[in-house]
């Protein structure tokens, strides 16, 4: 946990001893609360910091606000986290506004909905419930908890190459629906990790377990517990006709402003499917080659989908097709190698023990026949 100031919040703006102190609510927390009892009503349990009358339980008890599950905020204010009461299970809800992001709901609702749902090839975000707000412009998703997708670390190169097959299928299959998703940053490509914790974590303190009584304990690696990763937050998407076969646009969209096409002053007309090649590209390069060791051969393949001149960038095809050759060139002990963190400071007995450790893993995987490439079950 860090006392940074969220987006917008400065010392002279409520916000800011808001979040200091968290005796209040911030103003993005503050819709949630009024709507705490709807929600209830339809099946989804607020934490006690966003029920109405809440009193924080430290206050006047001399503790840190650290030390209690009410002092967590949200990491992301249109974003929260409930329990289910029909079942108990964590979900989140998603709030979005249908006159700012008119496209958001219909596609990611044809994503989420037969024929597209069962397709193999459908990363895109699992939707359990979509519902409108009663009188406001907003509406709801609810979705399962999902993580950032490199939390936690990989640990081998096989792990990463399983981790972009599954985001490279799931672009082609957005492509091939006629879906540019227009924004895919690294906080849009999520690993769906409950399978690798031995028990249930909190959603918004994520070292300690759901309860907030003690520390969680270590993750199980990608390798023993195969995860699916998902493509998520269409509110920047567009989905054209089929008889459309060269949609542009014109208006820059998205986090990453590196995309070469938004350089210049003025607007410029582009090509959205070859901006979503340039930004997965950005995330391997930024998040993969610059963190880790022992994936350097990805360089070609990523300078390729971050090629300046969008006419001579790789299609989502071109980039499948050298991403299966890469695949078939790894022998398995390529595959299983650690994959070792660049600005780990480990000391040398540290190390020592990862490795040795990496090295028993490496071991019992072979032996229970335990793919290098960890696939999830359909």
């Amino acid at each position: 946990m860090d006392d940074r100031l969220p987006s917008g919040a400065t010392d002279v703006n409520p916000d800011a001893q808001a979040y200091r102190d968290r005796l209040t609510l911030i103003s993005g927390e503050v819709w949630w609360r009024d709507h705490q009892v709807w929600l209830a009503e339809r099946g989804y349990m607020l934490r006690p910091r966003y029920r109405p009358g809440w009193v924080p339980s430290w206050k006047d008890t001399g503790k840190r606000w650290q030390q209690f599950e009410d002092g967590l905020q949200l990491g992301h204010q249109a974003v929260i986290d409930a329990t289910r009461l029909s079942d108990g299970e964590t979900v989140m809800l998603k709030r979005f506004s249908r006159e700012r992001y008119a496209s958001e709901g219909p596609i990611t609702m044809f994503l989420a909905s037969e024929p597209a749902k069962s397709h193999p090839k459908n990363h895109s975000t699992p939707v359990h419930e979509l519902f409108d707000v009663p009188g406001e412009e907003f509406s709801i998703f609810v979705m399962p908890v999902l993580d950032e997708f490199n939390i936690p670390r990989f640990s081998t190169v096989g792990e990463v190459l399983e981790c972009f097959r599954q985001v490279f299928e799931g672009l082609q299959f957005l492509h091939d629906c006629r879906i540019a998703h227009r924004d895919l940053m690294v906080y849009n490509i999520m690993i769906d990790s409950k399978d690798m914790w031995p028990e249930p974590y909190h959603v918004q303190a994520p070292d300690m377990n759901r309860s907030f009584t003690a520390k969680v304990k270590k993750p199980f690696t990608r390798t023993a517990r195969p995860p699916k990763y998902h493509i998520i937050d269409f509110g920047l998407s567009r989905q054209y006709s089929p008889d459309n076969l060269n949609p542009t646009e014109t208006l820059p969209e998205g986090a990453d402003r590196s995309v070469p096409e938004f350089n210049g002053i003025k607007p410029v007309v582009h090509d959205p499917f070859a901006v979503d090649i340039y930004c997965v590209g950005n995330v391997i390069q930024d998040y993969i080659l610059k963190v880790y060791t022992g994936c350097e051969f990805l360089q070609p393949l990523v300078d390729a989908m971050r090629e300046p001149d969008p006419q001579k960038r790789f299609k989502i095809e071109q980039v499948i097709e050298r991403y299966n050759k890469i695949l078939k060139s790894r022998w398995w002990w390529q595959l299983r190698a650690r994959v070792l963190w660049k600005n780990d400071e480990k000391w040398v007995d540290e190390r020592i023990a990862d490795f040795t450790r990496h090295l028993f893993n490496t071991v019992g995987y072979i032996l229970t026949f335990k793919s290098a490439l960890p696939k999830p079950r359909r």
